[in-house]
């Protein structure tokens, strides 16, 4: 008999950041199942109180911060500019990155009032700023931002409905050398966060339209170039490239978590320990 965990098992599992392989387990019959299923729970329990040990006495700080100001360090050290934007847009901005009323994210925003909303992606704030820095400052521009986006996602292990962009962009430098420059923006922040083996994928977004994304195993991080379609709405005119990460993706992946809800801003999760243990 190929026996597996019931449904509340697999789901109080996946709670606890079991592994694919404790996730998979068969048993000969009902009793063994039941039996492991103790077993497996109270070594994540016993797992998550370590850490959660760990974050009071050693680290101070959830993996979420420690891994913001590694990528700030970083960045900085490469040249890059932080900026800091409004967490609030304008339906106008919106709708400059082409999310108007018939736009298949439009529906995902949520909205404050008819003309405002929490921005869903930092584009667009990004271009505004690219506007004047072309007055102040020397090209190549390379500014960044790292921030709280909003979306009303579809419930699952790889979506949140708030969660932390990266947003790494260089703007005014030689039109063949965008390429590379990706593969080079790409490499910088996976080597920073410490993943390895990942592939980069050409595919289509509802938004930019033609990307190179950054996999391994789900979608860690989108880039797209310009000349590009929505630069005409902003006024811009140089060559650009620019890269976006989902920092909770980003750990799920370094930290073989199995759901990212466990790694993003929650009160049912601290650092990625289920807190009902």
């Amino acid at each position: 008999m190929n026996i597996t965990w019931t449904l509340i098992q697999k789901q109080r599992l996946q709670e606890l950041n079991a592994s694919e392989v404790q996730q998979e387990m068969c048993f000969e019959s009902h009793l063994n199942r039941n039996r492991a299923f103790q077993e497996q729970e109270r070594l994540l329990v016993n797992q998550g109180k370590l850490r959660l040990q760990e974050l009071r006495e050693i680290k101070k700080r959830p993996s979420l911060c420690v891994l913001e100001q590694k990528l700030v360090e970083a960045l900085t050290q490469k040249g890059f500019v932080q900026v800091v934007t409004p967490t609030i847009i304008s339906k106008v901005a919106l709708a400059k990155m082409s999310v108007s009323d018939d736009h298949p994210l439009f529906t995902q925003v949520f909205w404050l009032d008819p003309k405002r909303c929490l921005r869903p992606m930092l584009a667009p704030n990004l271009y505004t700023l690219w506007k004047d820095l072309l007055r102040l400052w020397k090209k190549p521009i390379r500014i960044f931002e790292i921030g709280t986006c909003y979306r009303k996602e579809s419930k699952g292990a790889l979506h949140l409905n708030e969660f932390t962009m990266l947003n790494l962009t260089e703007l005014g430098l030689p039109k063949d050398q965008r390429q590379q420059r990706l593969e080079e923006l790409a490499a910088l922040v996976m080597d920073t966060v410490g993943i390895t083996d990942y592939q980069l994928e050409l595919t289509t977004s509802v938004v930019y339209g033609d990307t190179l994304d950054v996999v391994k195993g789900i979608e860690l991080g989108s880039s797209a170039m310009g000349p590009h379609f929505l630069d005409d709405q902003w006024g811009i005119t140089d060559p650009w490239v620019g890269i976006g990460f989902g920092l909770e993706r980003l750990l799920m992946i370094k930290e073989e978590a199995q759901n990212v809800q466990s790694m993003g801003r929650s009160l049912t999760y601290l650092d990625g320990v289920r807190l009902n243990i």
